[in-house]
């Protein structure tokens, strides 16, 4: 591995994520900022030394520091890492736009779609962000638990961007022994990938809930991956993407780990609980959720069948129950296994 210069970075998010790579970032040697939210929560990660709240434990390295100010976070950085809910990215980006660095480059770690517009986080980033950033924007996806990579375990990611070299920049930033990362010029696919797999992980999830076994998870984690795929060909994507660390990699992790948010919500509503109440009882965002919600807009849109996750859209906003969900998908028309996908 070739010397790393160090970089001034900033991590714009405090949740399990974002505190994580602010953390792994610093350890590498960069000077990192962790930006808060209020001032008030900035003083308190500042005081206690660690994120209590979303990953106790892990102690903040000397080169990283908490700050909600937008002009010393963000002024002179050269890498800015969002790693916020995709329902408030937008309004985040607005906030930092002004106080960006002309020649930054800025990577979204968030998986997810903007629920009213069914946009990946780097359409959003370029919607908001100034026009002279639009080709240093990535997207950093893959089968990254952040209690798993804080602790250090060995693992893998991939980020994209359009343009390559930025890509291999972003990369070295990030590359450590304990982190392998990866790079791909399939942005379209690697977003997809990452924020369709959560919609799938809510209904292996279900399945676990049900008790439906071993069988019925693999089969439904393949034919799900088969569903993401036949959207993202849609859109433009490399169907092998899919097949990559942001698509099928991910989509293990996410539906078999019990440290899955997503696959803890599709278990507990098999379970018999409230959608309303499994979200109010968690500390992290399912992403999953509002995917679900994007994502049959965007099969609409591009007239993409997407049977699961039109059954996990029907469980999680329309009352019907993940056994009559189940019957359904079971009860479809017998079709070719790769109709769709070239």
């Amino acid at each position: 591995m070739r010397d790393r210069q160090p970089l001034r970075a900033v991590v714009a998010g405090t949740t399990s994520w974002g505190t994580t790579l602010a953390i792994h970032l610093a350890k590498l040697g960069h000077q990192v900022t962790l930006w808060a939210r209020t001032g008030e929560e900035a003083h308190r990660l500042t005081a206690d030394g660690e994120n209590r709240r979303f990953l106790p434990g892990f102690p903040f390295p000397a080169s990283l520091r908490v700050t909600a100010s937008t002009e010393e976070a963000f002024g002179d950085t050269q890498l800015v890492v969002i790693v916020v809910p995709s329902k408030s990215l937008r309004q985040n980006a607005q906030r930092v736009r002004d106080a960006l660095y002309s020649d930054a480059i800025v990577v979204t770690a968030t998986k997810g779609l903007e629920m009213t517009t069914g946009m990946r986080m780097t359409q959003v980033l370029q919607q908001e962000l100034p026009a002279s950033l639009a080709g240093r924007i990535c997207a950093l996806s893959g089968p990254n638990l952040s209690g798993e990579v804080a602790r250090g375990l060995p693992a893998s990611t991939v980020v994209a961007c359009k343009d390559e070299e930025v890509a291999r920049e972003v990369q070295h930033a990030f590359m450590s022994p304990q982190l392998r990362v990866y790079t791909n010029t399939d942005v379209v696919g690697v977003e997809l990938a990452g924020a369709l797999k959560n919609v799938i992980a809510l209904g292996a999830g279900i399945g676990d809930g049900l008790g439906y076994g071993n069988n019925s998870k693999a089969a439904f984690i393949t034919r799900g991956l088969a569903e993401i795929t036949r959207l993202g060909v849609a859109a433009g994507a490399n169907p092998l993407t899919f097949a990559g660390l942001a698509g099928l990699g991910d989509l293990i992790a996410t539906a078999a780990s019990p440290l899955s948010r997503n696959r803890h919500v599709g278990e507990q509503l098999a379970k018999g609980r409230r959608l309303g109440e499994i979200l109010a009882g968690m500390t992290n965002v399912a992403e999953g959720v509002d995917t679900t919600a994007a994502a049959m807009r965007l099969s609409r849109d591009l007239g993409v069948e997407m049977p699961i996750t039109k059954a996990t859209y029907s469980v999680l906003f329309e009352g019907l129950t993940p056994q009559e969900a189940v019957a359904a998908l079971m009860e479809r028309a017998p079709q070719a296994e790769w109709q769709g996908i070239p």
